[in-house]
């Protein structure tokens, strides 16, 4: 930023569609034109000679008609027609015009008004011509001691530049602008001026700042920055100098403003890596986190806290109550990166504190109202299931506080904490026991199926004590109600038809009377009459139907008359297994056959009430099968020994092996990360001593920044990549041959385009003109150019790209003809954007993907007919055709079979998500693979876009 001023730059001017007009109207609005059409003319002057056109003979008379003008817009379009003008003849020497220019600008450095001094003071650090700077150096100098300021900030500038190019000219530049800064009083002045003082002597530079060092503490906002940015470059040449840098940087951490408050931790981890220096530097990072309100400062400042962290192994971890701090942000994003952080710098000595501070996070949840509430709960409960399985020493308060939620929370979030305690009864022997016992008394709570259908495979696996087991069937008992379910139902709906027939009623003077029929007179079809009585009419049987089916009923009942059987299969294996268990640990066989009997009678009365009135669907096949399987093994399981082995042990078994795969893929996903920051055994070890003096820590850091911010790493990109991507545009036989390289970036497309002319005759006015289709928006077009023959240039046009739409780029190329009326048109291929850059793979839980599958209505069903070798070959393909990741456990997938069902997900770079479900089957060993596979994304395009990828027609085709 410092040495902007000295580096070659042109303005550029937006160009407007339309006729251009003929040099001679150009002539005629500067001569005859007010000033608002002057101005009006120039913009035109400018835009054509910005598309190729100098027209130099337009300059005498601009000279003439314009610069005497005293308007300052005009003032403003004349100087970036000098900008652009060309200023050398064809024997490469000074045009004769430039003299009046040069002595126009002389005049225009002597002006009264500051504005014209300061804009031709600008212009002055464009030139590189010497014969034009000469005249100007002795007004420049003046206007160091001008009054206003915007003319003195920018006459440093101008004598830099001026220094930089031609030192003879002016040798005494650094003294000049170093007295400018004793003197000076105007803060962007004296930044400009130091600005300018680094880039032309560095040893002057350093001598002012070591004058005004113990100041810099107090200086302004600018200077302090321009300071900073200057020792960090000093630092990296003068190693000597860093203990004094370090003391300054530490001191600018207490400044008032924020942003130099930043700088300075920033160049504090540039400076050293002093564990001392990275915590406070970090420490300020999380307070500009909590205090700036901007959400992208927050996220920015905890990407430097957690890349601090990354580096810094163990430095930063008493700083993660801090970092929590920032969950008071109302942001969700921002709370899940400071959660993010906060887990990888949890210790066995912070544990306790970040776990109440979790669960106090989880309380409001359900007290307060907050935006995206249901997803901030799920993240809170993700993180707390973390911290447990990392420290067992806190899973026993951690697991009793999430349980107390069951009841309170919605039925997603629950079943997280189900699913969380389910691996930590598994995990840790010793508080089955407790967790049983406190699951056993919450189920009276639970309300939701899945929620409900947890709990009892955790009560049917771990209950392991007679007590345990009495427990937990005293408590299924009461969450059924009275058995059998239908006779007790069907007792309900009699008791309402018994208390709605009248046998007796009282009359107004207290004494009995006959009961009269309800009812009315209805004549049949044969023409006699008959009684109706609404006590057997159809409506109101339906009415007393629904009233026996709102009737407040035990939760477990409730589900099961609502639909939910499954839950009533999970039910029907709990209570077999409670049994075989209790069969295995009591000698009361009387018990046991009572416990047996009981469970084949609620398994039985399930199924004979599944199949009236009373549900509100009927009950399905496979549920039947599962209920009567479990009732038959219940009558078997003393002589067949195998089914106590299949119920109480196999199903805990392929748990255990499931816990062991997740616990193996968080072990690989930390061993990944900690491989990116780890230093391996034969890098090359850095002396400080012994490197070179350019060398500092951090510098290296600073550069590869520099290089990412301005493209640098797309330098590495393989060149078989870079060809793949060339694209035929014209034919071999066209005038003008055209192939572009198309080079996608983040959010929008460069299009690189090869212009060959194969012709014997010059091109004139050529110019390549894209349109689009889809969600993508031309924003940078080509310039018009003038094309030699057998010449070839290259032009660019930029396309921003919006959504992952399927997208057209096409277009023509035209150029002028014989005469000025023809025009000549070459019609280009069509480009088609390729989606697959912006999807990445991605993971998320099978709760998430749930919720997304239900809530998504775009579907895009795919046809599959494959002749791949295998099934996990062509789900191999699909994946690598689309970008999507398999969220099914490779446990699950494992074995030869003929059919296969996985998930897939893949989020684009605009945060669109995208879902897939694939459902296959081969026929014999290599017979063909048909199914198909569902997409749904939240937008439409997405889904027919991932649909209608090569990729995925080859796959499927």
């Amino acid at each position: 930023m410092a040495s902007v001023f000295l580096e070659t730059s042109y303005s550029l001017v937006g160009q407007d569609a339309g006729t251009q007009p003929t040099l001679q109207e150009l002539k005629l609005g500067l001569e005859k034109g007010s000033d608002e059409v002057k101005i009006e003319t120039m913009k035109r002057i400018l835009q054509q000679m910005l598309q190729g056109d100098p027209m130099p003979s337009l300059l005498m008379h601009i000279i003439r008609f314009v610069m005497p003008s005293r308007s300052k817009p005009l003032k403003k379009l004349l100087y970036l027609y000098y900008e652009i003008c060309p200023k050398l003849d064809a024997n490469g020497k000074l045009r004769q015009e430039w003299i009046l220019v040069c002595n126009a600008m002389r005049m225009d450095l002597q002006h009264p008004n500051e504005f014209i001094r300061g804009n031709t003071l600008r212009f002055c650090t464009k030139l590189k011509d010497q014969e034009l700077i000469e005249p100007l150096l002795a007004p420049a100098r003046q206007c160091l001691e001008h009054r206003h300021a915007y003319v003195r900030k920018n006459a440093v500038f101008a004598i830099a530049s001026i220094y930089q190019n031609f030192e003879h000219l002016i040798p005494d530049a650094p003294e000049l602008i170093l007295n400018f800064l004793s003197e000076e009083n105007d803060v962007t002045a004296k930044r400009n001026a130091f600005a300018a003082l680094e880039s032309i002597s560095h040893d002057q530079a350093l001598n002012y700042l070591s004058g005004v060092f113990d100041s810099i503490q107090n200086a302004d906002e600018l200077l302090a920055l321009q300071y900073l940015q200057f020792i960090k470059k000093d630092a990296a040449q003068n190693s000597e100098r860093k203990a004094k840098y370090l003391r300054l940087a530490f001191d600018l951490l207490e400044a008032k403003t924020s942003t130099v408050v930043y700088e300075a931790a920033s160049s504090l981890c540039t400076l050293t890596s002093n564990p001392v220096a990275i915590k406070a530097a970090a420490t300020k990072f999380i307070e500009l986190a909590i205090k700036e309100p901007d959400n992208n400062v927050k996220l920015i400042v905890l990407e430097r806290v957690a890349t601090l962290r990354r580096k810094n192994d163990g430095v930063l971890d008493d700083l993660v109550m801090e970092v929590l701090r920032i969950l008071s942000s109302p942001d969700l994003d921002v709370r899940k990166k400071a959660l993010d952080i906060a887990l990888e710098l949890v210790t066995s000595r912070t544990v306790d504190e970040v776990v109440l501070l979790l669960q106090k996070e989880l309380r409001k949840t359900i007290d307060e109202t907050y935006e995206k509430s249901a997803e901030y709960r799920t993240l809170l409960i993700h993180s707390i299931h973390q911290v447990a399985i990392r420290f067992s020493e806190v899973a026993a308060s951690v697991v009793g506080s999430l349980m107390d939620f069951i009841g309170e929370i919605n039925s997603s979030s629950a079943v997280d904490v189900i699913g969380f305690v389910k691996e930590v009864v598994e995990k840790f022997p010793k508080l089955r026991s407790n967790i049983v016992e406190r699951l056993t008394n919450l189920l009276g709570e639970v309300r939701a199926g899945k929620v409900y259908r947890g709990s009892l495979w955790i009560i049917g696996e771990y209950c392991s004590q007679e007590k345990e087991i009495q427990a937990a069937w005293k408590r299924i008992r009461a969450s059924l109600g009275e058995i059998p379910i239908l006779q007790s139902e069907q007792h309900a709906l009699e008791s309402i038809d018994s208390d709605e027939v009248p046998t007796e009623s009282e009359g107004t003077n207290g004494h009995a009377k006959p009961s009269t029929p309800s009812g009315s007179r209805k004549v049949l079809a044969d023409g006699t009459y008959a009684t109706e009585s609404a006590l057997t009419s159809e409506a109101s049987q339906k009415s007393k139907l629904e009233a026996v089916r709102s009737a407040k009923k035990p939760p477990l009942r409730t589900l099961i008359l609502d639909g939910e059987y499954y839950l009533a299969a999970v039910l029907s294996s709990t209570l077999t297994k409670l049994v075989m268990r209790h069969s295995e640990i009591s000698k009361d066989h009387q018990r046991t056959n009572a416990l047996k009997a009981e469970a084949m009678l609620i398994m039985i009365s399930i199924i004979r009430v599944g199949q009236s009135q009373f549900v509100k669907q009927p009950i399905d096949e496979d549920t039947v099968d599962r209920i009567m399987s479990c009732v038959r093994s219940l009558s078997e399981f003393e002589s067949r020994k195998e089914l106590e082995k299949t119920f109480l042990e196999d199903t805990k078994s392929a748990f255990r092996n499931m816990v062991i795969v997740e616990d193996k893929k968080r072990e690989e996903l930390a061993s990944l990360e900690a491989s990116k920051s780890a230093i391996q055994i034969d890098d090359v070890v850095s002396i400080r001593q012994l490197t070179k003096r350019t060398a500092v820590d951090g510098a290296e850091e600073m550069g590869l920044d520099l290089e990412k911010a301005t493209g640098g790493d797309a330098a590495t990109e393989d060149l078989t990549s870079k060809l793949s991507r060339v694209v035929q545009l014209t034919g071999f036989s066209d005038s003008v041959y055209s192939e572009a390289y198309v080079k996608v970036q983040q959010f929008d497309i460069v299009l690189d385009v090869l212009l060959v002319n194969q012709t014997k005759e010059t091109l004139q006015n050529l110019t390549v003109e894209f349109a689009t289709l889809g969600d993508l928006k031309v924003v940078e077009k080509p310039t018009v150019q003038n094309l030699a023959p057998h010449d070839f240039l290259n032009v660019q046009a930029t396309i921003k790209v919006s959504s992952t739409d399927t997208g057209v780029i096409f277009g023509n190329i035209i150029y002028d003809g014989a005469s000025s009326t023809e025009n000549n048109v070459v019609i280009l291929n069509d480009v088609h954007v390729d989606i697959m850059d912006y999807i990445q793979p991605a993971t998320c839980t099978e709760t998430q993907f749930r919720t997304m599958w239900t809530e998504f209505e775009w579907e895009n069903k795919v046809n599959i007919n494959s002749k791949a070798k295998t099934l996990r070959d062509f789900l191999k393909l699909l994946m690598a055709s689309t970008n999507m990741s398999c969220l099914t456990p490779e446990a699950s997938m494992k074995g030869d079979c003929q059919f296969l069902s996985a998930n897939l997900y893949a989020r684009s770079v605009f945060g669109e998500d995208a879902l897939a479900n694939l459902s296959i089957e081969q026929e014999g060993e290599h017979g063909l693979i048909t199914g198909f596979v569902r997409i749904r994304s939240r937008s439409q395009g997405l889904a027919l876009s991932l649909g209608s990828l090569k990729g995925l027609k080859a796959t499927v085709a």
